[in-house]
């Protein structure tokens, strides 16, 4: 089936029917419809797989694509056209331009949390580069794949534009044609699999991974408005964005009161409960819940009942014991590190069963070993997690975890050992900027990073010594909501980009054309054979080259 498609997609694309500016405008058009006009259809999908708000699938998702869409067709013309270029005086008289021209057959493997904006979004632009296109949403937001499977062949050509649902099977059988171009948003274990498969067929991929993206916070900062857009970039889908703020580096002066502000703008989004909030979603499936909540400080999550007495004390000696070590281990911490603060007494953790170490096979990063010196030790608190300010509530049978946010969180903890992906703050206090930048730097290269800082030679810091996707001074999720803007990552978050232009490019070759005509034919100045008039005529080009 996953051939057969990839042959009708090619046979379709050598016909050369893609390549027509109408085309191309013709789909874009269709792209909008199709999202505007079944914009209640796509948020009760959105809603059945990840309990997403309304507000947050219009917003964040359909019009997104919709502006996208339309942005690259009105700059289709400037686009596609020749883009001349200078020729060097010695080919003289010669002229030189360079063209767009589409890669081909392409594949966009989309990932479950935004299942509509990270299928529609890179399918405008590699629909306005003109290529055929096959699209493989996730399984894990069925419904959403449903219907993108149902509605694409109603609005888009069928014979240039194919959905192929399915798991990883299909997903693998897909991987084995040749496709011009492989565009993949997820995870970065997956994501080896694709440049694995690619390199197969020398096919070139744009991987759109994800990573540890942290947020530094310092005195001159407004805290108030840091807090909010710190707690809306966050905890917005849940968490289940890859550009949010995983964790926090925030300076002595405002670690604290930063955490307990970001608390009260929790309370001012959602309300007292975010669980009846109608404006806070789920977590996608159950082996993401679980691997949240082993996230958590110890104690925070009540055990699932266990199925007999034995393992009922079991649990409890493990539990116990795995307390002692932690606690153990956030003493020994302290003892090791220079630059104590002051700050309020933890809440006695309670044992629960269960290790505290998980990892995320869609995106987990190791971390490095940080010096002591550069993250605090905050006194009172005994799990390497940290305190929770606020939050920590969970509900398995509705995949619901409140908005938690963490104080004083020890760089050694399970939750800084991989990227979050869910409603879950860490609050590092560390010494300074630099510091901040070290401990950054140690990590592998994030999505995204970003600075709340008045400072100007703290921000230049920021941007001359840090390496990220994008980096955002006072705004978390800026970038990914521009069509102006190239949006990618770097290192382990990432391959290439896209958005507007830069989409438009990825899903392009941009061919050189040279030409000079054949009279006068100055050439000949140049052919062999090499005598000794030619070899000064060589000396004088050099000189003036």
């Amino acid at each position: 089936m996953t051939n057969q498609t990839f042959e009708q997609l090619k046979k379709t694309y050598e016909s050369g029917r893609t390549r027509p500016l109408a085309w191309r405008r013709a789909q874009l058009n269709a792209l909008r419809r199709l999202v505007t006009e079944n914009r209640d259809a796509f948020v009760s999908s959105a809603m059945a797989d990840l309990g997403k708000p309304a507000a947050e699938t219009v917003l964040m998702e359909l019009n997104l694509v919709a502006g996208e869409a339309q942005f690259v067709r009105n700059r289709l013309s400037l686009w596609t056209a020749r883009h001349p270029k200078a020729m060097h005086w010695m080919l003289q008289p010669a002229a030189g331009w360079t063209i767009a021209e589409p890669q081909g057959v392409v594949l966009i493997i989309s990932p479950w949390n935004y299942p509509v904006l990270l299928a529609l979004e890179p399918m405008a632009d590699a629909l306005a580069a003109g290529n055929a296109v096959c699209l493989k949403p996730s399984e894990l937001s069925p419904d959403t794949s449903k219907l993108l499977a149902e509605l694409v062949p109603q609005y888009l050509d069928s014979e240039a534009v194919r959905v192929v649902e399915g798991g990883p099977k299909e997903t693998g059988e897909l991987l084995k044609c040749p496709f011009n171009h492989i565009f993949y948003t997820g995870g970065g274990h997956v994501g080896k699999i694709v440049m694995r498969a690619a390199a197969e067929h020398l096919t070139p991929v744009t991987l759109e991974l994800g990573g540890k993206s942290p947020c530094f916070v310092d005195r001159t900062a407004d805290i108030n408005v840091a807090a909010r857009r710190i707690a809306w970039g966050k905890f917005t889908n849940a968490g289940q964005t890859c550009v949010a703020p995983d964790y926090v580096l925030a300076t002595p002066d405002v670690a604290e009161a930063l955490a307990e502000r970001i608390a009260v703008a929790i309370t001012e989004f959602y309300g007292e409960d975010p669980k009846a909030s109608p404006d806070f979603g789920r977590i996608i499936n159950d082996r993401h819940f679980e691997r949240l909540c082993k996230l958590l400080p110890v104690g925070t999550v009540p055990p699932e009942e266990p199925s007999s007495p034995l393992v009922q004390v079991a649990s409890a000696v493990g539990a116990a014991m795995d307390m002692v070590g932690r606690r153990f281990n956030a003493v020994t911490t302290g003892r090791g590190g220079a630059g104590e603060m002051a700050g309020s007494a933890n809440n006695a953790a309670k044992p629960t069963a269960g290790s505290n170490m998980a990892a995320a096979d869609d995106g987990a990063t190791a971390s490095a070993a940080v010096e002591p010196s550069e993250i605090h030790k905050v006194p009172g608190v005994f799990d390497l997690a940290g305190r929770i300010v606020c939050g920590g509530k969970v509900d398995r049978a509705a995949r619901y975890i409140a908005p938690t946010v963490l104080y004083g969180t020890s760089p050694d903890a399970p939750v800084m050992k991989e990227e979050i992906f869910g409603p879950i703050l860490p609050i590092l206090v560390v010494e300074d900027a630099e510091s901040a930048i070290r401990f950054i730097n140690k990590r592998s290269r994030p999505l995204a990073a970003y600075v709340f800082s008045r400072d100007h030679e703290v921000r230049l810091t920021f941007e001359r010594q840090t390496s990220s996707g994008a980096l955002g001074y006072s705004l978390p999720l800026g970038h990914l909501l521009s069509s102006r803007l190239p949006f990618g990552g770097v290192g382990a978050s990432g391959i290439g980009t896209y958005h507007g232009k830069a989409g438009f490019l990825t899903f392009s070759h941009v061919k050189t054309v040279v030409t000079k005509p054949q009279f006068p034919d100055t050439l000949r100045l140049v052919y062999p054979p090499f005598n000794e008039a030619k070899a000064k005529l060589f000396d004088i080009i050099a000189k003036f080259s």
